[in-house]
């Protein structure tokens, strides 16, 4: 969603960033060594960087969520190389230095009745402040939310080259 709506109480600008929502990408992998791997290779030959991933195992298959410099040409490559796939809106919302960044920001999704239904980081990007991927059931009403409580929030423009 890319909205312009502002406070009217404050003068200061939009609340929600204008841009194209981040979009997490989960994989479908079968459970084998070098899976992993396999796709990394295949992103990179791409020009296709990992920005943040999740990895849960299971017996049969793994689930690899990505987030990528390039989240529409890696869908267009998983479909040629009959890659399951899913995308899913997220939101990676930037937390401030200090020991009370992760409550705050936590406390602000609880004060909107917003449920976290998973959440990794952002792999170490030097100089910058910590970055949390959070897979919230209104990713929409939930950056708006943390926009409102002073949080920066990014835009796939944002992550991307």
């Amino acid at each position: 969603m890319t909205t312009d709506n502002t406070d009217s109480n404050d003068d200061a600008g939009p609340i929600i960033a204008d841009g194209t929502a981040v979009q997490q990408l989960s994989v479908f992998l079968h459970n084998r060594v070098g899976t992993l791997m396999a796709l990394v290779r295949l992103l990179h030959e791409n020009d296709i960087e990992v920005i943040s991933l999740s990895v849960q195992e299971s017996t049969e298959l793994t689930v690899v969520r990505l987030i990528l410099t390039d989240p529409e040409l890696a869908e267009t490559v998983f479909i040629e190389k009959g890659i399951p796939h899913a995308a899913t809106d997220v939101v990676v919302v930037e937390l401030p230095s200090g020991n009370e960044s992760l409550r705050r920001c936590l406390a602000a999704l609880l004060s909107a009745e917003i449920n976290v239904r998973l959440s990794y980081p952002i792999l170490v990007q030097t100089g910058l402040h910590p970055r949390l991927v959070l897979h919230l059931d209104d990713p929409d009403l939930g950056a708006e939310c943390l926009e409102k409580s002073g949080f920066r929030t990014l835009r796939q423009e944002d992550l991307s080259r």
